[in-house]
């Protein structure tokens, strides 16, 4: 049973009027200054920082102490007060604060409500309080196409709430949404589907470069809550639609699908809560699983599918599959389309659990905690299963003449638990980037590839270290800045060779010189350094000096 006031009906059943609400809620937002930066700068980065750890007493401690210091910024601690740090403000305040929409406005849209929370909507007294009713808060971010900032609607959180989730709750903006929207490639697409929508984040994000999308759930309340944030960003061409995984787009095919599933690997027993926004109602991680294997049906030719998840990694001879590595698993999972998996985590399965126990808002040395971890435990128990991994898929259905003209086919499984290159615009654009690289190298036999001439990539460093005394390096290095930052051991005749890329010279040319150089056999060099040059053009780190930019 769902806890909370997401488990009522929401919001406005006349969705004219809601719009027309928005609009106005809109106009309000701007005209205080609604802001990332502006709420940063209201209570300081100290503040700042405690909030992203859920703690809100800073904060609220800062507003407090400079309440009649306000002035022009009232409208706004006012609204971060209510909003953001989930504590009751006075009907007259925020009156001031939303002085288009009204505080009665605000109810209609099921935004604030008695800040008694004893059910009701009647906060018309003079000394009446009203308390947030949904988690309003500001969204910055910075893509391919430029920054931009949103304000995104989502249920209330635990700090707001002060108790655990409800099984219904609509997520906000998490670490997992931020990370998929970083990933999207930005390329453009005419039709996107957003797999398991939630807030409507993913969908939001994909209108920056699609025509029109397509967004699923398997919860009404989200699809409602998704619809507000669209109507008050002022997004069009997203089409919502009610359904479990495919089912709402049976027969249909779409250019990109983006979808952050609910990966998260519950027990399927009773007594255990199941959260709409992380569980997705089956075992282990068959939901990934699903979702992976059915993409190739919704795919275009030449279409992509970005999605997050999960995966288990079992113990010896307690699999029916024949691999207990769990990316090999995943691997064998796409083995119908072109495949990018990366794994940047593994967890042993206690701290999996005690993750997830406590992002559901059960904490640690209560009866409840431990008889979830049982739970949890027991579950992993049964199927054998010792780790569980977390990454990025990449799937991309091939395109009969692409594949015609490349043999080379994408079928990439890693491991990069490390931390990535600075990425300020997310990784997508790297992405694309690899993914044009590797379609134009593996077009090429091994001729054609000596004839082409590379640049090294602008964000590449390479770090030579000594024993000290000597004259030569002991170790050399080529390091990616941005990307996902990786370290790539070079011997002289690839160190030499990165070295002399830079558009001018063909890699045959510069295998010839080095050849001569070295005093080696130029076809045995040649044999040795063209397979490390594809390599370095699938991870970003050469690339073709007459491409476009």
């Amino acid at each position: 049973m769902s806890t909370g006031p997401e488990s009522s009906s929401l919001i406005v059943a006349d969705e004219a009027r809601a719009d027309r609400l928005l609009e106005l809620l809109r106009a309000d937002l701007v005209a205080a200054d609604f802001t990332v930066p502006a709420l940063e700068a209201l209570w300081g980065e100290d503040a700042a920082a405690a909030l992203h750890r859920g703690e809100r007493v800073p904060a609220r401690r800062v507003l407090d102490a400079r309440r009649r210091e306000h002035g022009a910024s009232a409208s706004l601690a006012t609204l971060a007060e209510l909003f953001v740090l989930g504590v009751a403000v006075p009907r007259a305040e925020l009156a001031a604060a939303l002085a288009g929409l009204g505080v009665d406005g605000a109810i209609e849209l099921g935004l604030v409500g008695d800040a008694d929370d004893d059910g009701d909507a009647d906060v018309t007294g003079p000394e009446a309080s009203v308390r947030a009713r949904l988690d309003l808060r500001p969204y910055a971010f910075t893509d391919a196409y430029g920054s931009e900032e949103w304000w995104i609607l989502s249920d209330l959180g635990e700090l707001a709430l002060g108790h655990a989730l409800g099984e219904h709750h609509v997520l906000g903006v998490g670490g997992a949404s931020m990370t998929l929207s970083g990933l999207m490639l930005p390329t453009p697409a005419r039709r996107v589907l957003d797999l398991g929508t939630g807030c409507g984040i993913q969908a939001m994000h994909a209108s920056r470069f699609a025509e029109h999308i397509v967004a699923t759930d398997i919860s009404e309340r989200a699809l409602e809550i998704a619809r507000l944030n669209l109507v008050l960003n002022g997004i069009d061409g997203v089409e919502l639609r009610l359904g479990s995984l495919f089912e709402p787009v049976a027969g249909e095919r779409f250019d990109r699908i983006v979808s952050n599933p609910p990966f998260v690997i519950t027990p399927r027993v009773e007594g255990v809560p199941e959260y709409d926004y992380r569980d997705g109602g089956m075992v282990g991680d068959a939901l990934v699983e699903a979702v992976i294997r059915k993409a190739h049906q919704h795919l275009e030719p030449g279409g992509v599918a970005q999605l997050l998840g999960n995966w288990e990694y079992r113990a010896s001879g307690a699999v029916d599959d024949g691999a207990a590595d769990g990316l090999e698993r995943v691997g064998g999972w796409a083995a119908a389309l072109e495949h990018w998996v990366i794994e940047r985590e593994v967890q042993h399965v206690t701290e999996y659990a005690e993750t997830w126990i406590r992002d559901g808002g059960t904490r640690p040395g209560t009866a409840e905690f431990d008889r979830l971890y049982d739970a949890w435990l027991d579950d992993f128990a049964a199927r054998g299963v010792e780790r569980v991994g977390f990454g990025y898929v990449l799937l991309r259905r091939a395109d009969a003449a692409a594949s015609a003209a490349h043999g080379g086919r994408l079928a990439r499984l890693e491991r990069l638990h490390g931390l990535l290159g600075a990425n300020d615009a997310g990784l997508g654009t790297h992405l694309a980037e690899c993914l044009a690289g590797h379609d134009r190298q593996a077009a090429l036999d091994d001729s054609a590839l000596a004839a082409a001439r590379f640049t090294t990539a602008g964000d590449v460093t390479e770090e030579r270290h000594y024993w000290p005394g000597d004259d030569d390096p002991t170790a050399m290095l080529l390091r990616q800045g941005g990307g996902f930052g990786r370290a790539i051991s070079l011997d002289t005749g690839l160190a030499a060779l990165v070295g002399a890329s830079d558009g001018e010279l063909s890699i045959g040319a510069i295998v010839a010189a080095l050849a001569q150089l070295l005093e080696v056999d130029e076809t045995a060099l040649a044999a040795e350094l063209l397979p490390a040059v594809r390599t370095l053009v699938d991870d970003g780190m050469l690339r073709f000096a007459d491409r476009a930019d």
